[in-house]
């Protein structure tokens, strides 16, 4: 997720924020890639541990069917496209076929936008998850329930890149 306009939700900004953070992007993308993570699903799991939200599997679960039609039907077939067009078909100009990668990848961005606005949405309109005292905590134990949630194990290393540079935005909101 590259920098983008730095209007929207709570919820689009902290991600733009703790996406540039160093190694949460690769450690999100190693996630999506290798055990199928909702990146956007991820980081709005981290963004409610900041606001001292404990979610639960079942909550997972609910935001998962919520949101799955639009990344399976939108916001993956455009990342698809997206990565095609690195190594575009040798009939189209290298140059013209990167212009038009990088129009992909902001509709793709923009996609991603609009499920993280409409998960913003979903935490205003319900109660999600319980109270947590401890932000940290919480962020380990949304990620841990949505870990639960997917058939494939998350890389420990990359789940630890994440959560560390949670504690740093931890610390700084202290």
């Amino acid at each position: 997720m590259p920098e983008a306009q730095q209007s929207g939700s709570p919820f689009w900004r902290f991600s733009l924020q703790f996406y540039r953070m160093s190694g949460v992007a690769d450690a999100c993308i190693a996630l999506q890639d290798e055990a199928g993570v909702d990146v956007n699903l991820l980081l709005f799991l981290l963004w409610n541990a900041s606001m001292g939200r404990q979610l639960s599997r079942t909550n997972v679960e609910d935001l998962e069917r919520r949101v799955g039609e639009w990344r399976e039907g939108v916001v993956v077939p455009l990342r698809e496209l997206r990565r095609r067009l690195k190594s575009p078909p040798s009939l189209i100009q290298p140059e013209a076929a990167e212009a038009y990668r990088m129009r992909i990848k902001q509709a793709e961005l923009e996609a991603e936008r609009l499920q993280q606005e409409a998960l913003f949405a979903l935490s205003q309109a319900a109660s999600l998850g319980r109270p947590a005292l401890d932000g940290p905590a919480a962020a380990r134990d949304n990620v841990t329930a949505y870990q639960e949630t997917l058939p494939k194990q998350f890389s420990q290393a990359a789940v630890e890149t994440l959560l560390s540079a949670f504690g740093k935005i931890s610390d700084r909101a202290e």
